[in-house]
């Protein structure tokens, strides 16, 4: 299934809604007030552009008590990246370095990132997708770099992620909620090994969320925090690649090269 980037393309036109997506990857998090800060037009019309935006999957939303914060969405961006650029690459990781500064670290309270894809299976399948580890190697990663996610997903139970081929897990958490198939938290951080005995094991908090839409796709919000603030720049880069190659997957059978 070919997604529609035109809807994102057309929003990218306007210079008023490149500006507001410039700030929000300058500080990621942002309100509607915070948003409409010198732009010399009203809140409406500010309001108007966020749910052009909105609507493009540009830019995700999440309230925080009485007020909503807007987060940079850049899985459209990494979609028209693969679609018209990543063929005349050589190198994929250039892929992920046109990336790097799609989210930076913000200063509010709330998720450190928001994502969001739509997705055409059911939620029953896309939680699978998430939590069955043989799943996981299919889109997470490739060859000796393939992750498979480990856990029986009951709250309080332990997660694992584990490379193809490996005795032990790089990194363990714990499962803090699991509602199949509508909403999933853990935590994960790094575990010491040979070659980084003394790793940062402060762990990074994820929470996925779906939901089903009236045109039988499923909506999925990922919503993460991290405390180490060196890893955000990697899983900012990681993120929309790893998402995209989920959607290609459960919509074609095939993953994403990678």
């Amino acid at each position: 299934m070919t997604t529609d980037l035109g809807p994102a393309l057309k929003a990218l036109a306007d210079a008023t809604r490149r500006r507001m997506l410039d700030r929000l990857r300058e500080r990621n998090g942002q309100t509607l007030k915070e948003l409409s800060e010198d732009l010399g037009m009203t809140r409406q019309a500010v309001s108007k552009h966020v749910t052009v935006l909105e609507s493009a999957n540009l830019v995700s939303a999440v309230r925080r008590g009485r007020e909503k914060l807007h987060y940079l969405n850049p899985v459209p961006i990494q979609q028209i990246h693969e679609r018209w650029i990543s063929q005349y690459e050589h190198d994929r990781l250039n892929a992920l370095s046109s990336l790097k500064t799609a989210l930076e670290e913000t200063t509010v309270t709330g998720p450190d990132f928001v994502y969001t894809i739509y997705i055409a299976t059911t939620p029953e399948e896309l939680w699978k997708a998430l939590t069955d580890p043989e799943f996981t190697r299919r889109y997470w990663g490739a060859g000796e770099t393939a992750v498979a996610v480990e856990s029986d997903w009951r709250p309080g139970s332990p997660v694992a992620h584990r490379f193809a081929g490996a005795d032990e897990p790089f990194m363990r958490g714990e499962v803090i909620e699991a509602d199949p198939p509508r909403r999933l938290t853990y935590t994960v951080g790094f575990v010491p090994t040979p070659d980084n005995p003394a790793p940062d094991t402060r762990r990074a908090t994820a929470s996925f969320h779906l939901e089903e839409t009236a045109d039988s796709q499923v909506k999925l919000t990922i919503h993460s925090s991290d405390p180490r603030t060196e890893m955000r720049e990697q899983v900012h880069q990681g993120w929309p690649v790893v998402l995209s190659s989920l959607k290609t997957l459960l919509e074609t059978g095939r993953p994403m090269p990678v």
